[in-house]
This record gives C-alpha cells, sequence and structure tokens, in this order.
C-alpha cells in the first residue's frame, strides 16, 4: 500500500484491488465539473483481497482524521473491512449494519459514516437488467457465484417481499471458500425472507457448471466474484450449459472478462441475455459520489444520463492471450 498523504483539497478515495485501471480514474474529473465539484479528486488506494485487519484499519483511520478526505469507494474489501473498522465508524447506516458490509464511507458534521449503497445500486442495476415480470412469468431461479458484499445487496433486492410474485423462485449462492458461505447464510435469515435459499461450497470452476447446469429456463446466473477483473478466469468453465431464455451477468466491466466471453459465446447457440457491470457501474458510483460531496444525482433521467454519456460506455474487451 502506497503512503498516505494528507489530502489538500476535496478527495475522494478509491479503496480496491487494481483501482489504477478503472475507468472512474478519467471519468471523475468530468463527472466533478458536471456536478459543480471543480476542486474535488480521486486517489487510489490498493490493497491485496483479504488485506490484514491494520491495512483497513489504517486506511480508515487516516480517511477519518484528514480534513479534505472526504470519504470513499470500497470495492472487494467490503465485508472486511467493515469487520476490521467498525469501532472506527461513527455511524453505520441501515443496511450496512443489515448487511455486514460496506461500499461507502463519508462525513456528516465531523463523524465518519459507514454506509453500504449496493442495496439501492445492485437494486437499480438488476431491474435494468432483467425485465420486470420475469421471474413471476418464468419461475426461474436465481443463482449468485462470490459470497461477497454485491451478493448479499442484490439477493436482498430481489427477496424483497414489495416485489410480490416477481422474485426467484430459489435463490443460489456458491463460493469457493467455506465460511463466506456460512456468513451469507446468516446475513439471508436475518432478512427473514420466504424465498428458498441453497449454498454450494465451490473450491472449481467445474463445481458451479453443475449448479447452471441444473437451473430452469429462463434462470439468473451472476459473477459475483473477482474472477475477470482482480484476478484472471471465471467461476465457469467453457462447458457451462447456462439455462435457455435465461440472463448471465458480468458484474465486472473492465478486466479479461472471461465469463462474460463465455457467457457471449453461449448465446450464439442459444436464447440468452448477457451483461456486463458497465450500469452497476455507474449507480455505484453516483450513489457514492452524492453522499460523499452532498449532491443531488437522480438515478435516471437526462441528467443521469448526461453522466452516463460522459462515462463514454464500458472499455473494449481485453485480448485474452
Amino acid at each position: 500500500m502506497p503512503p498516505l498523504v494528507p489530502a489538500t483539497r476535496p478527495t475522494l478515495y478509491f479503496v480496491g484491488v487494481t483501482t489504477g485501471r478503472s475507468s472512474i480514474l478519467k471519468v471523475f474529473p468530468k463527472w466533478a465539473a458536471a456536478l459543480g465539484l471543480d476542486d474535488a479528486r480521486i486517489v487510489g488506494i490498493d490493497l491485496r483481497p483479504h488485506a490484514p485487519a491494520e491495512a483497513y484499519r489504517r486506511v480508515v483511520s487516516f480517511i477519518k482524521d484528514d480534513p479534505h478526505s472526504r470519504g470513499a469507494l470500497v470495492t472487494t474489501h467490503k465485508i472486511d473491512l467493515f469487520a476490521a473498522c467498525r469501532d472506527l465508524f461513527d455511524d453505520v447506516d441501515e443496511f450496512a449494519g443489515l448487511m455486514g458490509e460496506l461500499s461507502c464511507l463519508s462525513k456528516r458534521n465531523g463523524r465518519l459514516v459507514a454506509s453500504a449503497k449496493d442495496p439501492i445500486s445492485g437494486g437499480l442495476a438488476v431491474d435494468a437488467f432483467v425485465p420486470k415480470g420475469h421471474f413471476a412469468r418464468t419461475g426461474a431461479e436465481a443463482f449468485f457465484m462470490g459470497a461477497g458484499g454485491s451478493t448479499i445487496a442484490i439477493s436482498w433486492h430481489l427477496m424483497q417481499a414489495s416485489r410480490g410474485a416477481d422474485r426467484p423462485s430459489r435463490i443460489v449462492v456458491s463460493n469457493r471458500s467455506q465460511p463466506r458461505l456460512e456468513s451469507i447464510e446468516r446475513i439471508h435469515r436475518s432478512f427473514g425472507a420466504d424465498i428458498p435459499l441453497a449454498y454450494v461450497l465451490a473450491p472449481a470452476p467445474a463445481d458451479n457448471d453443475g449448479v447452471v447446469a441444473a437451473l430452469p429456463p429462463g434462470s439468473l446466473v451472476v459473477n459475483a466474484t473477482g474472477l475477470g477483473k482482480d484476478a484472471p478466469g471465471s467461476p465457469v468453465t467453457d462447458a457451462a450449459a447456462f439455462p435457455v431464455g435465461g440472463y448471465a451477468w458480468e458484474l465486472n466491466y473492465r478486466g479479461d472478462l472471461i465469463f462474460l466471453r463465455q457467457a457471449r459465446a453461449a448465446a450464439g447457440r442459444q436464447p440468452l441475455t448477457v451483461g456486463d457491470g458497465w450500469v452497476y457501474f455507474l449507480h455505484g458510483w453516483t450513489r457514492v459520489i452524492a453522499d460523499v460531496f452532498d449532491v443531488d444525482i437522480p438515478t435516471s433521467g437526462p441528467d443521469f444520463d448526461r453522466l452516463s454519456e460522459l462515462a463514454g460506455g464500458p472499455p473494449v474487451l481485453e485480448t485474452v492471450s
């Protein structure tokens, strides 16, 4: 981790793994100008996945104590950072407390606030990808590969009773390690939802292939792992049999994106709707920027579309050697 240098102007930090590759470093100055935040800047902080607790505490303590450090967007480290630093937060919002993770650090009246924005941004993104009424019409399931903060938040959104019949008939979560599966199972139980849930230990991509093959037609398959962005590879093999008429959603928008390539190849052979994480990226960042800098940013309409245009769209898929 590079030295943390006191900020000289309003600064938003991006806590991730490979932040230098993110489009946000080029997009943020354009958005800042459009939002009247001309003096603001963004700085990336890279930590390896599942970093030591002291690394997370060092970052949070720095942001808390530095006057011009306004807050941070956290990705990849949402659960680990929250667990390591909970005593450093002055306030924890309802979603962060419920889900045991955070995606946003901000300051209000000198108090450091931990917030989970994914239930909002993830909900907006999944509703933009899967048409309204799809689960009610098809009885399809949802399969999330990866038991991190994005899965917690998006699955919560899909469980809501306010959706009526438009909820997955079952939600399945897989992960490469058992402790994270046990953690998300506890969190799901705390939601009190009445949707059937299943948890699968999947240390190898072939294990996920088996789950994908058993899904009913129309089901949603989500790559919510860091594979394809923070680490090379995919959570499934090239032999994965995606559900006919289903939805394959790659939450990442940059990297080698092998899962996205695999899904697009499958879509050439059968009915399958494929999407990347660009809209999720837009909602995730705009919700955090709105909170950190206390500005109003709509979630749809001409002003949101303008921010999307300024962002320029997702990068071209990188070549896999």
